[in-house]
Formats: structure tokens, C-alpha cells, sequence
């Protein structure tokens, strides 16, 4: 899903498509290839797949972190996180109608949340944890913390060298865009206006608006695509 997002935003900065980067259009950008139904189940599978995944480190633990509470919470969040994306595709693959964008949904839960008492400090709320979470992403990938989780005895040297190098800079482009849709969603709840807010799509295109043109996005898009593909080394060698 990182790989496709990427490629897509790397067209959008080259104005070669008006698909949108996010999960949506890559389901669109998917469905339109040759076995591009095999690909969605098999995304339907994985997903699913990795709910079951982080339920069960929920239940029993993880390799990494043992039974600490925090990570077993933590494992159950990212469960429902996985199940609901599974769902969408599902939903997408079988015809029954395809997810929301991601703006559509970011400025669909500030407008609705503006509407009630204390929804804007909500709001900035959830914009700070987000631009936090996008800072602690990009902290933990430059440390290498994602280290921890691989057995790394059973690579290659050249092999280590790659992973390390996909999963730092795949992981820093990743935390970029979480702060820069966090920034959006302070923006949108200090100015009080829900069309503010941004998904992912509309947050890769807003690096295109920096003084460094495009090629912010180019940067950030190449990062995505290292990172989907530092996601396939973890299902190879992830510590479990």
C-alpha cells in the first residue's frame, strides 16, 4: 500500500495524474491493472492478516517488548486500525462502494467535532499528538529503532546495510506527513474552518507548495516507496 501511495504521489508531483495518494487511490490505481482483483484480495488477506497478527501480541505479547501493558494496548489499537482498513478493501473488492478519501474524512470528523462544546481544543489536540507521533516516528527511524524487531543475525551484510537504509528513510518520510497533517488539523481548529483539515493525499500535494517546489514531494514520495518496501523486509526477517 506504502509502494502504490508513493508512486502515486511521485506522479502528482510531476503532474502526471489527478489520482489522489492515499489509500482510496490506490485501491483505484490497483483495480485498474492487469490481476488488479488478485491484488486487492490479497490486500484483503493482509490486512486482516495483521490485525490477527496484533491481537494476538494483544493476548500474549510481543517478541520485543514482552507483556509490558502499554505495548499489549498499543497491539490491540493497531488491530482495529488494520481491521477497519481491511474492511474498506474488502468493502471495495467485493463492489459494495469505495472508502472515503482520506480529506473527505479528516474534514468530515473537525466539522463535526467543531460543532460540539470544547470540539476545537479537541481538535488541536489530536493535531499536536499527530505532529508528535510524526516527530517520535522520524526520531525512532533515524535512531534505527525498528532494529530491535528484526533478526538481524540471518541477513547478509549487504543485505542489513539495505534494510537499515530503507527503514531510516522510509520511516522519516513517513513521520513527515503525519506532521504535516497535524499542522493542518491545528490550522483548521484555530481558524475554525473544517476544510482546513487534510488527509494524506492533500498533505503530500501541500509539500509540492513549499519554496522547494516539487521536489519536497519527490523526496517524500521516494521515502514512501523505501518505506513499503522496508515493510516487505519486516514480513521476511521481523523477530516474532
Amino acid at each position: 500500500m506504502y509502494i502504490v501511495i508513493g508512486w502515486i504521489a511521485l506522479l502528482v508531483a510531476f503532474g502526471k495524474t489527478g489520482q489522489q495518494a492515499d489509500r482510496t487511490g490506490a485501491l483505484h490505481e490497483l483495480s485498474t491493472k492487469p490481476l488488479g482483483a488478485a491484488a486487492l484480495w490479497l490486500l484483503v488477506v493482509g490486512f486482516f492478516g495483521m490485525a490477527l497478527w496484533r491481537l494476538s501480541e494483544a493476548v500474549y505479547g510481543s517478541a520485543t517488548d514482552g507483556r509490558k501493558t502499554s505495548t499489549r494496548l498499543s497491539a490491540l489499537a493497531r488491530a482495529v486500525f488494520y481491521a477497519v482498513l481491511g474492511w474498506g478493501v474488502l468493502e471495495y473488492a467485493i463492489g459494495a462502494g469505495a472508502p472515503q478519501s482520506s480529506d473527505q474524512q479528516s474534514q468530515d470528523l473537525t466539522a463535526t467535532l467543531l460543532r460540539h462544546t470544547g470540539g476545537q481544543v479537541l481538535v488541536v489536540i489530536i493535531g499536536l499528538v499527530l505532529i508528535g507521533s510524526g516527530l517520535y516516528l522520524a526520531y525512532q527511524a533515524w535512531r534505527e529503532r525498528f532494529r530491535r524487531g528484526l533478526e538481524l543475525g540471518r541477513m547478509r551484510p549487504a543485505a542489513r546495510r539495505i534494510v537499515e537504509w530503507l527503514g531510516k528513510a522510509g520511516g522519516i518520510a513517513r513521520g513527515i506527513v503525519f506532521v504535516t497533517a497535524g499542522i493542518f488539523l491545528v490550522v483548521a481548529a484555530v481558524e475554525y474552518k473544517p476544510q482546513q483539515a487534510k488527509g494524506i493525499d492533500s498533505s503530500l500535494r501541500a509539500l509540492a507548495a513549499t519554496p522547494a517546489g516539487p521536489w519536497l514531494l519527490v523526496l517524500v514520495a521516494i521515502g514512501l516507496i523505501m518505506f513499503g518496501l522496508f515493510s516487505c523486509c519486516q514480513a521476511r526477517w521481523q523477530r516474532l
